[in-house]
């Protein structure tokens, strides 16, 4: 063979190996931040308008029975990044003890198997923006990012709010490569600022100013969305880009005139085992891969990690407690679970080492049934989410036998987080 046609062939070859290369899926994931499950068109909210999440659902499977473990954004956040409870990853609080450094935290990020440093190693670059409590983006992996220190994710908090730029310029830099996108911006998440344009549309007689502010902070967040989504499909990234959206954690409006939590929130949301604060919608839009449609399975944000990789092909950790959601989101049929679970923490960790000593609820959902431990006690209340869905009537006293059962099932799930006397 001559060496004109040999390196012919060795060119093709090459060409061969880059279109399989770009043909590896992009991966984008979408965070809210502090925003209830029913705070979406798409959701059936009557009142907020999110035209361009309301689109990607149209094109979207579907989980609305979707849950975090834990209804605060640090320990929520770090399920996403790792696809382990709180009290596998250890990120359970948003704060350190009082006296102890921030930077004692971050080992646990810098020693876990996160998705973008799982990525990595087959040929994956990650960007990190918007909310990140890690110290510098490269504790879990990300090749690039906006946040090198700080409490909340200091100059990456400026995407959304202030530029998108930031995102375009890391696609535009090397188009040859697969990527996957973190795309957390701190919104609706306060401070509740949104531009006048989109207040004029809330703000209302007989509506409190603070409401207000939070339905037209929810839009500016769909708008930056929409301009994220756009971007993909005018450089021709639809078809090859998996698309996930879920909620860091829920949020229900305090429009009174005091504070009756740590925030502005109400006491059955954000910080508590309440739905209002524990479930999230998630979506996955991946064209001509994944169908659209609704899908009632019980899914949690540990599967976001095994579905990412599954969709990227790379190998899943076999201690990975969730389960790729591609197979139901295909129409193979129901996840292999009845139940989803999760745990609350204090805000501010009594202890770094031992998650229990933080720990002041644990939860099961199975079917329509949901299970809340508080620790202190301990206490048990039942609810039936079908004739419930705001948890308003405790029937734990009227269904003993469920909730002795369901409490069997949290023994199960996690037996160091439960005294010996702990059943009912």
């Amino acid at each position: 063979m001559s060496r004109t046609v040999t390196m012919m062939l060795l060119g093709l070859l090459c060409l061969a190996n880059v279109a399989v290369g770009n043909e590896r899926p992009n991966v984008v994931l979408i965070v809210s931040d502090d925003q209830a499950w029913t705070d979406f068109g798409f959701m059936g909210h009557d009142v907020i308008r999110t035209p361009h999440l309301d689109r990607l659902a149209s094109e979207s499977a579907v989980f609305p029975h979707g849950y975090v473990p834990t209804s605060l954004c640090r320990a929520s956040l770090a399920t996403l990044l790792t696809g382990y409870y709180g009290h596998q990853h250890r990120i359970c609080c948003n704060d350190p003890p009082d006296g102890v450094d921030r930077a004692a935290m971050h080992p646990f990020m810098q020693n876990a198997a996160a998705v973008p440093r799982m990525l990595a190693k087959s040929g994956y670059r990650s960007l990190q923006t918007g909310k990140f409590w890690e110290g510098h983006y490269r504790n879990a992996g990300f090749t690039q990012g906006m946040t090198v220190k700080g409490r909340h994710g200091d100059d990456g908090l400026a995407i959304g709010r202030k530029t998108m730029q930031p995102i375009y310029d890391f696609i535009e830099e090397a188009p040859e490569k697969p990527f996957f996108l973190w795309y957390a911006p701190m919104m609706p998440h306060t401070p509740h600022n949104p531009p006048q344009r989109f207040l004029d549309k809330y703000a209302q007689e007989g509506r409190p100013l603070p409401l207000a502010k939070y339905y037209a902070m929810c839009e500016w967040f769909d708008e930056t969305c929409g301009q994220l989504l756009d971007y993909l499909d005018e450089k021709g990234l639809r078809e090859n880009t998996a698309v996930i959206f879920v909620v860091d954690n829920g949020w229900i409006q305090e429009t009174g005139p005091r504070r009756t939590t740590r925030g502005w929130f109400a006491p059955k949301s954000k910080l508590s085992p309440y739905d209002g604060g524990l479930r999230t919608p998630v979506m996955i839009r991946w064209p001509g891969q994944v169908p659209a449609g609704r899908h009632d399975d019980l899914v949690s944000t540990i599967d976001v990690a095994p579905t990412i990789y599954d969709i990227t092909g790379t190998e899943i950790p076999d201690d990975l407690p969730g389960l790729s959601l591609l197979p139901a989101a295909r129409g193979a049929g129901d996840l292999p679970r009845d139940a989803v679970f999760g745990e609350i923490y204090v805000h501010t960790a009594v202890d770094l080492q031992e998650p229990a000593l933080n720990l002041t609820h644990l939860w099961v959902r199975e079917g329509h049934w949901k299970l809340i431990k508080e620790m202190e006690g301990p206490s048990f209340e039942l609810y039936r989410l079908s004739d419930d869905p705001l948890e308003e009537r405790d029937v734990a006293k009227d269904h003993p036998e469920t909730v002795a059962r369901l409490n069997r099932r949290l023994l199960e799930w996690w037996p160091g987080a439960i005294p010996p006397d702990g059943s009912p």
